[in-house]
């Protein structure tokens, strides 16, 4: 039993809109509050942002703070969840972008799940890069200069780590907790 919880002191900010992947965030948001992390959801939502569970529309969520108030320095980490909906939103979403962009270029751990490599894109921070998720967007992220690793559960690049999510939640959740406990990567000049 561990006295001293991995993550205490650190802080992940998770970047959503509606329509966004409940179990994406719930479950890794789960792992990262029992390793005493806070997390923050940011959105450029106001008041409440709308998860998707399933087939349907999900639970309403409580945002922390408007995209147009945050800067990438306040977090450790991020934490992109998947859902079509919430991508597109925020992929239209200047500040958004620029926290991304931030996040990634500072080495910080991010982590994408699902189809969130769209928003990478969006962000123009994806060429080069090493990706997986869902097969959906293989595609659109291979014509956008990344390399997709569809055949494994979790793909590591430097600070950026990616999974479709599903069956491979759980040993994502683990390996991200691992790597905000390890903190920022220092980028080689390739990526």
């Amino acid at each position: 039993m561990q006295s001293e919880k991995r993550l205490s002191g650190k802080n992940v900010a998770i970047i959503v809109a509606n329509g966004f992947q409940e179990t994406h965030m719930t479950e890794v948001q789960k792992a990262l509050t029992q390793q005493g992390a806070a997390s923050a959801i940011i959105s450029n939502e106001v008041g409440v942002v709308n998860g998707w569970h399933e087939d349907s529309w999900g639970h309403n969520f409580f945002v922390d703070s408007g995209l147009n108030k945050v800067l990438p320095s306040q977090y450790d980490a991020l934490l992109i969840p998947g859902g079509e909906r919430s991508l597109q939103s925020l992929g239209m979403n200047a500040h958004a972008k620029r926290i991304v962009k931030g996040m990634v270029d500072s080495g910080k751990p991010v982590g994408v799940l699902g189809r969130g490599a769209i928003l990478l894109i969006a962000a123009e921070c994806i060429v080069g890069r090493t990706v997986t998720g869902n097969e959906v967007v293989e595609e659109v992220v291979s014509q956008a200069g990344a390399i997709w690793k569809g055949d494994e559960a979790i793909v590591v690049d430097g600070a950026l780590y990616s999974s479709a999510g599903g069956e491979a939640l759980e040993a994502f959740s683990d390996t991200f907790v691992e790597a905000i406990a390890m903190g920022a990567v220092e980028e080689s000049e390739a990526a």
